[in-house]
């Protein structure tokens, strides 16, 4: 049956727009009138009109997308429970339209429904909608769809969706405390400089006698934190703004994530992160079926460092050569080995996807573990320097009282 998109005064006078199911637009019109509506405007949901309903309510300027990561792990996981117990696509959509928790889902799912129903595969449906699927999400269920194992697909997607949301919560938790100390830290010592020496200084301002260097040194910095924080703010934010603009040219940018894997802590995190990304998405993309070489691109491109994506991109070129897989990684030093070795196995027992979803589970393993290890440095380090600088700020207001008693004796 198919879906029409409407838009209809209720008896308060507020338009209500949705999707709604019936024979012909005549029929939804008298529908809508039986619900005590006014039909404005009656369009059917075709292929073209799916895109144009779905920027009418997902890709506004200011709105935000139907689905969330974590919703849209949820609803994959649903899809997959009801795919895999037997449903018809077409009534799963049903169920899920049904079960929606919101007006713009629920317009999004009778959308994607009516696609089905006109004859199209859900994988091209699914890319009506890119802001709400990404091209990686509807290529590996296009490729379930072909292989006849869409529930499978489903279920071992929601499984990537969901590691990877784990992933990255426990990479934010583990930052999350070492920067909230460090904002608090600086905003402390900036209230310090700022406002407290300042004012204790003026009490020994009318004395004659030379106040201590570590006094001086603390005047002379709150000096140039009121007469210059503004300026030295601006240029901070200045800064910031040149070198995101900077980073917008391939070539800095791909030089900038380079030097960044460089760096001795954070550089190993990034690699580690990236390559289970990466290595995850092709063992899924490998295991629904998609060719190697699409795979390999497919899989370059949800990696965020440009220069780990580079060798990527020059190992596809050279599989595309008649090379493996494992030798092609190995050439590429950014990759951790691991990867590269587990691919080898992979291609040795005919199990590619099956190692490669290992090497990314022990790549995201350790990959955890030594967040935890920086989190677990960093908080005792930062209290520890806030505690420094906080003394000195108390000595240097300390040591001029200290010198007018001795003086008094």
């Amino acid at each position: 049956m198919p879906a029409y998109s409407f838009e209809a005064l209720d008896a308060q006078g507020d338009t209500r727009r949705g999707v709604m199911e019936a024979d012909t637009a005549k029929a939804v019109r008298s529908l809508l009138r039986g619900q005590a509506l006014v039909p404005l405007q009656v369009t059917p949901v075709s292929s073209g009109a799916a895109a144009s309903e779905q920027r009418g309510w997902s890709e506004g300027a200011f709105s935000r997308t139907v689905f969330n990561a974590t919703r849209l792990a949820i609803w994959t996981r649903q899809l997959a429970g009801l795919i895999t117990s037997g449903l018809p696509l077409e009534r799963a959509l049903t169920a899920l339209t049904e079960e929606a928790e919101n007006e713009r889902e629920r317009n999004l799912m009778a959308a994607l429904r009516a696609e089905v129903n006109a004859g199209s595969p859900f994988g091209k449906a699914l890319a009506r909608f890119p802001r709400e699927f990404p091209d990686i999400y509807t290529a590996v269920i296009g490729a379930g769809e072909q292989s006849g194992n869409l529930g499978l697909v489903l279920e071992r997607l929601a499984d990537d969706l969901e590691e990877r949301q784990a992933l990255q919560a426990k990479l934010l938790g583990a930052a999350l405390y070492p920067a909230i100390v460090s904002l608090v830290a600086i905003a402390i010592v900036l209230f310090l400089v700022a406002y407290v020496v300042p004012q204790v200084a003026n009490v020994f301002a009318g004395s004659k006698r030379a106040l201590p260097f570590l006094t001086v040194a603390m005047l002379a910095v709150s000096g140039f934190v009121r007469n210059w924080g503004w300026l030295a703010a601006l240029l901070l934010a200045g800064g910031l703004v040149a070198t995101r603009f900077a980073l917008r040219n391939e070539g800095t940018r791909e030089r900038f994530d380079a030097a960044w894997l460089t760096l001795p802590l954070v550089g190993r995190l990034s690699r580690g992160y990236n390559a289970a990304r990466f290595a995850s998405t092709l063992s899924l993309l490998a295991g629904a079926g998609v060719p190697i070489l699409k795979a390999l691109q497919a899989a370059a491109e949800t990696l965020s460092n440009r220069a780990m994506r580079a060798d990527a991109m020059d190992a596809l070129v050279l599989v595309r050569e008649g090379a493996p897989l494992a030798s092609a990684m190995s050439q590429k030093k950014r990759f951790p080995g691991l990867l590269s070795m587990f691919a080898r196995l992979g291609e040795q027992t005919g199990q590619l996807p099956q190692m490669l979803q290992r090497a990314s589970n022990q790549l995201g393993a350790e990959v955890q573990r030594r967040a935890m290890q920086l989190a677990t440095i960093l908080e005792p380090l930062l209290i520890v320097t806030m505690g420094l600088v906080v003394m000195l700020i108390v000595l240097a207001v300390l040591l001029p009282i200290i010198q007018l008693n001795q003086f008094a004796r």
